[in-house]
Formats: structure tokens, sequence, C-alpha cells
């Protein structure tokens, strides 16, 4: 294993053992809450999640003031979901969705990574998940949080579709 797989390998079991966002938090009844339960059929890695969109004023774009979550499963789910809450916490909605975007490109990248240094940058720790991609049976572990943030701003009212 290179040192570039095990750098990558403790991020993801850093993030499992010490999860961001881990614990359902109240939404302040100013901003948009959705909330989506994900379960991943072929292994039964579940996480429920929250967010809490902030309106923008006079205007302005929505963001994500934060992300909340409970789950169970694997390490590469619970620590995909730690991941993500940490990248999409108090970003713009379209910032949120380009990041999404990137993630999937991701794990659809078969272990190569990005072609674009600056995209793999703006992904920071996500980048461990490179390796998952070689992996179709654990890309949809990586992406279970990432489906349950799309389908919470749809219900938030904060996005229109689920694409």
């Amino acid at each position: 294993m290179s040192s570039l797989e095990q750098m990558y390998q403790q991020v993801i079991l850093d993030h499992a053992k010490h999860p961001v966002g881990r614990g359902l938090v109240d939404v302040d009844a100013a901003h948009l809450q959705g909330e989506s339960h994900q379960v991943n059929p072929t292994c039964g890695d579940e996480v429920t999640l929250r967010v809490d969109v902030v309106p923008g004023a006079d205007g302005g774009p929505a963001r994500v003031a934060g992300v909340s979550w409970e789950g169970q499963g694997c390490s590469i789910s619970q620590a995909s979901v730690s991941v993500m809450t940490e990248l999409v916490s108090d970003q713009p909605l379209d910032e949120v969705a380009r990041l999404d975007a990137l993630f999937h490109d991701l794990m659809g990248s078969r272990g190569k990574g990005l072609d674009a240094e600056d995209a793999e940058d703006d992904l920071g720790d996500a980048m461990a998940f490179t390796g998952v991609s070689k992996y179709p049976a654990r890309i949809k572990c990586a992406l279970l949080g990432w489906a349950a943030l799309k389908d919470s701003l749809v219900r938030s009212g904060a996005s229109a579709t689920n694409d």
C-alpha cells in the first residue's frame, strides 16, 4: 500500500471514529429544514440527515448553515457523511451542488481521481474516497449521505429537484 493510500485510509478511519455532525440538531424556526432517511439496500447502511438552510437575504443565495445526522453502517458510509458535512456546511446552495457533482465524478473515476487539481483541492478530505471508487459495491456506501443531503434540500424547499 502506498503512503498516499495509507493517508487516505487514515482519513476515513478518523472520520468514522470521530464523525462531524453526528447527532440530529434542531433547526432555527426562521430557517428552512429538510430531513431524509436513506438506506443502502445492498448492505443495510442507514443515515437520517437533517439540513439547516438559511434563506438568502435581499435576493441573495441561500446557504447550508449546517448538517446533522444519525446513522449506522460501515466506516465508508459513516466517514463519507462526516466528510460531506464538513465540506458543505456554511456553503451557498450552488457550491453544494458543485461539490456534489465533483464527488459523483470522483466516484465514477474508478480509482483514477479527478483530472483537475483545483477540483481535488476543493474536495479536500473527500479525496480519501478515491480508492473506494474502484469498488462499485462500496460506491453506494460513499454516496449514501450525499443522496440524503439532496433529498433533504428538496424537502426543505431550498432545492427544486433531486437530480
